[in-house]
């Protein structure tokens, strides 16, 4: 893991636009990439696609569960299909046919949800999608991952592309704090370190992962020395990493974007009972839909910032002690 440095935040580009640039370099370098979109191209940035490589760029109306069914189709025929929509839909609407059209025959489906969480803002609860990584945990073979910003977000997805079965990526409408500034290697299945500590481990993803660090320099001033690890993919899960960072710390908190009830926190404490039991505390969305607002009024109001974050770690390491 690097050395601990203060964390400012600077925001970079939107993970759903950092998505839509890397599916244009990945189509240039590959004609096998095909693309489908339900109706929100110019939302999801699948429309940098479409202008560049129109015959390769399949509009499927506003009809997800139609989509992921075109999207198996094209991968049965020896193509590499990205399908997109807000992750509400994606995943909600496409449920079944991403069950039985990809994930039982093992599909070559990559499947990308934007818009994903509470930071959507002013859409509202029926867009605010806080369940899909569940849903897609759940779906047999997927691979499932959530990169924090956009240099994560752009080697994911080439990532993505060259794994051979169904993905869901999960990105997001706002401008991502940028917690990468190159050098780092993404793999699939394997998590980063961020920051270095050894009184208590966050684990995080998504926007959160930048939270996790504003909230270990505030516990490092108190004399808590934090680890943080970006466990950008949920499925599957680093178990190595998160085996060692219970036996190290002694003491875990999961923040995500998300339900707290089938997130990515159910995940990692499936891993720690199984290997080395601690304390561990969770942040995230207890069982509720949010309001519309503004993104960080929201993030706020729900419980899915630093102060947050920070006030868990405090808990848990008292319960360690």
């Amino acid at each position: 893991m690097p050395a601990k440095t203060k964390f400012e935040i600077k925001l970079g580009a939107s993970t759903r636009e950092a998505f839509g640039r890397a599916l244009v370099e990945l189509g240039r370098e590959n004609r096998d990439i095909v693309v489908c979109d339900a109706d929100l191209s110019k939302s999801t940035m699948t429309a940098y696609f479409a202008k560049e490589f129109p015959e390769r760029f399949v509009s499927c109306g506003i009809a997800e569960a139609n989509m992921a069914a075109i999207g198996a189709g094209l991968a049965l025929a020896g193509k590499i299909p990205f399908v997109s929509s807000f992750s509400a839909f994606a995943m909600n609407k496409g449920f079944e046919q991403l069950r039985c059209c990809v994930a039982y025959p093992k599909v070559n489906l990559k499947v990308v949800g934007t818009h994903s969480g509470i930071s959507i803002g002013e859409d509202g609860p029926s867009q605010m999608s806080i369940e899909e990584i569940g849903l897609a945990c759940n779906l047999g073979g997927f691979t499932v991952i959530a990169p924090a910003d956009e240099v994560a977000t752009k080697a994911l997805v080439r990532a993505a592309a060259a794994h051979v079965g169904p993905v869901f990526i999960r990105t997001g409408r706002p401008k991502a704090p940028i917690v990468y500034n190159g050098g780092h290697t993404f793999e699939i299945g394997k998590a980063v370190g961020v920051a270095e500590g050894s009184d208590v481990t966050i684990i995080a993803n998504g926007l959160l992962v930048a939270q996790a660090l504003l909230a270990a320099d505030t516990l490092d001033a108190e004399g808590v020395s934090v680890r943080v690890i970006d466990l950008h993919t949920a499925k599957p899960i680093d178990r190595e990493s998160i085996h060692r960072a219970s036996a190290e710390t002694g003491a875990i908190v999961v923040a995500e974007e998300h339900l707290v009830d089938g997130g990515l926190g159910v995940r990692v404490a499936q891993v720690v009972a199984e290997t080395s039991p601690c304390p561990m505390e969770f942040v995230g969305i207890h069982d509720t839909y949010a309001e519309s607002g503004q993104p960080d009024e929201l993030l706020d109001k729900y419980g899915l910032v630093a102060r947050d974050i920070a006030a868990a770690a405090r808990k848990v390491v008292a319960r360690k002690r």
